[in-house]
């Protein structure tokens, strides 16, 4: 289960707000609500926050364990 809390906690620190960090770093209004809905996004995004906060992985997203146990999203393969 993928939360993004830790990038709740990031902005917090550095005094941004997620409009701010849409602008800064050019993310759809799709993309920004993907986040705060804790859901999967492209690679690509995580880099752009990363390098945007200059920050960490770990400063932006965690890994949980999915309380029903592990579930793929439709199409993908383990």
């Amino acid at each position: 289960m993928i939360s993004y809390k830790p990038l709740a906690h990031t902005l917090i620190d550095k005094g941004i707000n997620r409009a701010e960090l849409g602008r800064r770093c050019g993310f759809s209004p799709s993309t920004l609500a993907r986040l705060g809905k804790d859901r999967s996004v492209n690679l690509t995004v995580i880099e752009r926050l990363c390098l945007e906060l200059g920050c960490q992985v770990q400063d932006v997203v965690e890994i949980l364990p999915d309380p029903e146990g592990i579930t793929e999203p439709p199409g993908a393969e383990l």
